[in-house]
């Protein structure tokens, strides 16, 4: 069974409005609890369209796989795009501030996205991960001892550990100020909330000075590349385009937009994730503690069944079918990877939790074909290493609170808004 934190009901859809009828219950920006509904999806309606957004809903696994690897049909164009339009105040806040900021690969389609991908892989390698791991495990280790000495031996997980860890990383790997942690979490919030949120045009307005803001570090932090060099992610680009790589600053510039968000918000909710379903778990939180190899086969249940991206967007480019829904040209899709993820046709027992199921690997979190995550293998280095660490310093951690456990409303990206918990005392 699921456990409470995931089936504990839902809130009412943004702004107050409730699913209409013949919806099944499905709310586009509420994910405290979408799993109910996504069941009902995929048994009654597995492509739905959705008026409210716009959206064709697609829910099941099989189909959502078929979709990702179809590139040529479905076009990634739209996935960076924002889910409702900027308003006035908003579009002349960034063209003044000369945001002009673009995906660096998600919404890129070859062979723009191919030639990219190639130099950024280059410079994306396990190399830097391995360079990478001693300051993230040091790192962890200061978190999680500075959270276990609260006196009332109790903290927060999700602001205490997952929080700075990936953050730190990431600004690391790119060559930014590795003590901005703050800034960038504020830029990073806004450009989810401005992407993938429900805002007033009033409410973009703050948003959108932070993403000006953001832009204009990125394009800084190529400038400083070019100038000083450098071991980072940044001066690798900059490097290998001053060797003959087909790579623009503008496009180097837009990889570092990108992984400055991604490279850290999915990851902290990976980690809050992670310890917020082991801990609702406690048998199986037991396991980890005794037998710590068991570990990175935890982590994907973890991503299949509370990944931190549940719906991911496509177009269409031409006229399709999906599951015998006739998709026309031009429309858009939401992707359901949350639902796909707990599809009984690929996932036995898909609404259970299980740290032993064998094939947990074969999520569709980091999406599938050209577009699969090219940061996938340090997003699962960082959970490894905190739960590595955390079953070790405190293995009587415990869920506090479940219930109270509410989540951020947007249309993708399920993130918890805190992660209580407490310990027994040393």
């Amino acid at each position: 069974m699921s456990s409470s934190t995931e089936t504990m009901g839902r809130c009412p859809v943004a702004h107050g409005a409730e699913a209409p009828a013949g919806h099944h219950g499905y709310e586009p920006f509420q994910l405290k609890d979408p799993f109910p509904a996504y069941a009902e999806l995929r048994a009654e309606q597995p492509v739905m369209f959705d008026e409210r957004t716009g959206l064709y809903v697609v829910s099941r696994y099989e189909d959502i796989k078929a979709v990702f690897e179809d590139w040529e049909t479905f076009s990634s164009e739209n996935a960076q795009a924002p889910v409702r339009e900027r308003g006035a105040a908003a579009k002349k806040i960034m063209e003044d501030g000369g945001f002009t900021a673009y995906s660096g690969l998600s919404a890129r389609r070859p062979p723009e996205h191919t030639r990219i991908r190639a130099v950024v892989q280059k410079a994306f390698t396990p190399r830097r991960y391995k360079a990478l791991e001693p300051a993230i495990r040091q790192n962890v280790i200061e978190l999680t001892e500075g959270m276990l000495a609260q006196p009332d031996h109790q903290g927060d997980v999700f602001r205490d550990i997952a929080y700075d860890v990936p953050t730190i990383t990431i600004l690391a790997l790119i060559g930014a100020d590795t003590s901005q942690v703050d800034t960038f979490k504020r830029w990073s919030d806004s450009r989810a909330a401005m992407t993938w949120g429900d805002l007033s045009d009033e409410e973009q307005i703050p948003h959108a000075h932070n993403l000006v803001e953001y832009w204009q570090e990125c394009l800084r932090l190529v400038r400083v590349a070019h100038e000083d060099g450098g071991d980072n992610l940044t001066a690798d680009l900059v490097h290998a385009q001053a060797e003959g790589a087909d790579i623009s600053d503008h496009e180097i510039a837009s990889v570092v937009y990108s992984l400055l968000f991604a490279g850290h918000e999915t990851t902290t909710t990976l980690i809050a994730n992670s310890l917020r379903v082991l801990l609702a778990h406690p048998e199986q939180w037991r396991q980890l503690v005794d037998d710590p190899a068991r570990i990175p086969t935890a982590i994907d249940e973890v991503l299949r069944y509370s990944g931190s991206i549940v719906a991911w967007r496509r177009k269409a480019l031409k006229t399709a079918d999906v599951a015998g829904v006739q998709i026309p040209e031009g429309a858009e899709l939401l992707l359901l990877m949350g639902s796909a993820n707990r599809d009984a046709a690929k996932f036995d027992d898909g609404e259970a939790f299980d740290i032993s199921r064998p094939n947990a690997r074969e999520h569709l979190s980091f999406g599938f074909g050209i577009h699969y995550c090219l940061g996938n293998m340090l997003a699962k280095l960082q959970a490894r290493i905190v739960l590595e660490e955390v079953t070790r310093l405190a293995p009587t951690l415990t869920l506090r609170d479940p219930e109270q456990i509410t989540f951020r409303e947007n249309i993708s990206f399920r993130v918890p808004e805190a992660v209580p918990v407490s310990w027994e005392a040393a």
